[in-house]
């Protein structure tokens, strides 16, 4: 009796221990497959910002080249409300 006990612990141990090697594999497999989806995800976003990037980097250069006036004063505009900001933030008002 207390062999027939033996052989059935050790079966169910090494069910047990098989069970548990499938699940870890399984998980892993699974782990390996969401990796890559993500990583194929970041790789199609990166590709989509950098032509977007890119094709906004080409219509200013054809705005500035088809009204180079217009644009310098828009530069000239925009650089000047910066630095009223930046002075505006940067410099505590006396309270005199």
């Amino acid at each position: 009796m207390s062999n027939n006990f033996t052989d059935a612990s050790n079966s169910f141990i090494d069910h047990a221990t098989h069970t548990a090697g499938d699940a870890i594999q399984s998980t892993q497999r699974l782990a390996t497959q969401a990796m890559d989806g993500v990583s194929s995800s970041l790789q199609s976003a990166r590709k989509q910002m950098k032509a977007g990037a890119n094709q906004a980097t080409d219509k200013t250069v054809a705005y500035i080249r088809d009204q180079p006036v217009k644009s310098v004063l828009i530069a000239v505009a925009t650089g000047a409300v910066l630095v009223g900001l930046t002075r505006m933030l940067g410099c505590p008002r006396n309270s005199q």
